[in-house]
């Protein structure tokens, strides 16, 4: 055990079942074929130094499910045509300058304003998804605001539109 052509040989043998285990696992040929092929490339990395090999393929297998299962283009699914784009309110110009504003900020600060002006979180919800405290979340909160004045002038004003 440990050579290539001993791989090669146990996934020609084994690709059948895992295969059949992967679709049952995903109900989708395509993801069941993703499913073995990463299994079998992540087989291959540790094959001189395991010794049971069917069992840590199927091991392998349910682990890599699930991983998958966790990524979002996992529930991605082609169309025929595609979905109706939401018709856009407000000034185009007016939205870009606040994105370029926000771009201007800090991570942090960026990410306050976000939740707490786009997403409409209270202040204590802000403090417990960032790991803060209030007190400071009101004032980052205060202080990316008077930034985002600064850097938009006039147009601050028309946020309200957006």
């Amino acid at each position: 055990m440990g050579t290539t052509e001993d791989f090669e040989e146990f996934a020609r043998v084994q690709i059948p079942r895992l295969y059949r285990t992967a679709w049952l696992l995903a109900g989708d040929r395509h993801h069941a074929e993703d499913l073995v092929q990463e299994t079998l490339a992540n087989l291959l990395k540790v094959w001189q130094r395991i010794d049971s090999p069917a069992a840590y393929a199927r091991t392998a297998l349910v682990r890599t499910y699930i991983s998958q299962r966790r990524r979002k283009s996992w529930s991605e699914r082609p169309t025929a045509e595609l979905p109706e784009t939401a018709e856009r309110v407000g000034d185009p110009e007016l939205r870009m300058a606040l994105q370029s504003a926000l771009a201007e900020l800090a991570p942090l600060d960026r990410a306050v304003l976000v939740l707490r002006f786009f997403e409409d979180r209270s202040v204590e919800q802000v403090a417990l998804d960032l790991g803060k405290k209030t007190s400071a979340i009101t004032t980052r909160t205060a202080r990316a605001l008077d930034r985002l004045r600064a850097v938009l002038g006039d147009g601050a004003d028309q946020l309200i539109a957006l």
